[in-house]
């Protein structure tokens, strides 16, 4: 009989287990489970109250913060604070054992710390006492199942285990609820990552810039649409190669430092740099290199972010030149009133007609620039005034214009005639005068029987301008180096007027030959 019994009880024990079991591993909640288990295990021990105290651990060492209680409101214990590692806590606490007691009073480790002593004042009466510590499956001790009872012997072995059963099975249940819990966070987290990198992404793939990654051995690893249109190259064309193919000039010098500053975690800030692109055009960057990491916080590779920058030094250079020829139309200013002055007193019999000529001359180079402008100085613009090639040079030589000591005009235009677009009167209309400027300064027309000869003729594409000096000074030959006014000259011609200039150095007298397009001179 007593054999029956023992097997019925083991039976009842098995079911009720298996039963809490289903009830606690169907929710992965920690809150929900831990209350569960606290609330089963105190009905099953007969016990007053029950409560589960969830071991924590912070930078002070070890402390335990009460979790759920059964059987008793939780402002009862609430008053008395977390409970401290006292010997009788203690193997519950560290995991070494099930503590049991008939009286806890009368157990030698109770009553031995301060400042109480034993219970606290208001404390809920306990005297039969059961504690049995929670254990993870790597012994880690997770928390206590504590049970007490106002009167003696309540809790005999067959409650210890079938508590100790209980607290087996919540272990697996909180370590499966934390699990959960660390999984969502971990799935929340990397859905947010998914979708922030989303947004990079197609901040990337939109952005008008050149954005490429590399490996540190040099192959690219990512290229966007900013960077097919930058380099010519498509990313199934480039991906997969080394970033040496972009670099021209001492590519393994200059991606061999940029490496080396990306290994040692640097940021390259914008440098201007050359690259070539897929149809071997060179291209002007500003550059900009910062080292990827991967999630362990190591350096995996290098992205770049390229900028054309050819329109901002074009405009850069343009502003030069047009400062220098600020400055040299200023020198050549106080220059071309000191000629038309000297001009001006060789005919001049008296002071009256010296201050008329001078005033002549500078009329006419007044009509000169009015007619090579095309735009006012203000908002409104002129009605553009078409003119011809001949009508321009009259206009601005007129201010050298007249006669030579022999009696010869200092300047023949003869030959063919085009019509110019105000755009390229600008042009040619400097470009006559800094001829006229220089004969004056230096050639033909700084001597009293100076003359210049201007030869004009046009086929179906080019028209041909010829300036002959003679006259004047005899010449050496070709000066050493071009000056600011050869240079303006050519750059005149053969950028904005896409022809050639040619000089000739003859002993007689400088000859200029140039050949323009007819399609940019009639714009």
């Amino acid at each position: 009989m007593h054999t029956d019994e023992l097997l019925q009880r083991q039976a009842r024990r098995l079911e009720i287990l298996n039963r809490i079991a289903k009830t606690i591993s169907r929710d992965l909640d920690l809150e929900r489970t831990v209350q569960t288990v606290t609330d089963v295990a105190t009905e099953l021990s007969g016990a007053k109250f029950g409560a589960f105290f969830y071991n924590m651990t912070n930078q002070s060492g070890e402390s335990y913060v009460l979790y759920t209680l059964s059987g008793a409101p939780r402002e009862a214990f609430e008053k008395f604070g977390m409970p401290r590692n006292t010997a009788i806590f203690d193997p519950t606490f560290r995991g070494t054992g099930i503590v049991r007691s008939d009286d806890i009073r009368n157990d030698p480790r109770y009553g031995k710390m301060s400042p109480h002593f034993g219970m606290p004042q208001g404390h809920l009466p306990v005297v039969s006492y059961l504690a049995v510590p929670v254990m993870g499956r790597s012994n880690e001790v997770l928390g206590g199942l504590f049970f007490g009872h106002d009167q003696p012997a309540m809790f005999g072995a067959e409650i210890e285990e079938l508590i100790a059963g209980v607290a087996a099975h919540a272990a697996i249940a909180i370590e499966n609820a934390r699990l959960h819990a660390a999984a969502k966070i971990g799935i929340e987290q990397r859905s947010a990552a998914e979708a922030v990198a989303q947004q990079l992404a197609a901040v990337v793939e939109g952005s008008d810039d050149a954005i490429l990654t590399k490996d540190l051995n040099s192959i690219i690893t990512s290229w966007n649409k900013g960077a097919e249109q930058l380099f010519g190259y498509t990313a199934e064309e480039i991906v997969g190669k080394s970033v040496m193919v972009l670099i021209p000039l001492n590519p393994a010098e200059e991606e061999a430092k940029i490496l080396a500053r990306i290994r040692a975690g640097e940021r390259v800030h914008h440098y201007e740099t050359v690259r070539q692109r897929k149809d071997g055009s060179l291209v002007e960057i500003s550059l900009t290199v910062s080292p990827v990491r991967n999630l362990q916080g190591e350096i995996i590779g290098a992205s770049k972010i390229a900028r054309d920058i050819t329109e901002l030094k074009r405009a850069q250079q343009q502003q030069k030149m047009i400062l220098r020829e600020m400055d040299h139309r200023v020198k050549n200013l106080f220059a071309l009133t000191g000629g038309l002055v000297a001009l001006s007193a060789r005919s001049a019999k008296t002071p009256a007609d010296l201050a008329a000529n001078i005033q002549q001359r500078l009329g006419a180079l007044a009509r000169a620039h009015d007619l090579t402008i095309s735009v006012s100085s203000g908002d409104t613009p002129h009605t553009e005034r078409p003119t011809t090639m001949h009508a321009l040079i009259a206009a601005v030589i007129s201010p050298y214009d007249g006669t030579n000591a022999d009696g010869n005009p200092r300047f023949a235009v003869r030959g063919a005639d085009t019509a110019i677009s105000p755009q390229s009167a600008t042009s040619v209309a400097l470009l006559i005068h800094e001829f006229a400027t220089n004969a004056a300064k230096y050639g033909a027309l700084s001597s009293p029987k100076g003359q210049v000869q201007i030869d004009c003729s046009q086929d179906a594409d080019k028209f041909f301008l010829a300036w002959s000096e003679s006259g004047g000074p005899a010449v050496a030959g070709r000066p050493d180096g071009d000056g600011f006014g050869t240079l303006l000259a050519r750059t005149t011609v053969e950028g904005q007027l896409s022809g050639t200039l040619e000089r000739e150095w003859r002993p007689e007298g400088l000859k200029i030959l140039i050949a323009v397009s007819r399609s940019r001179l009639v714009g």
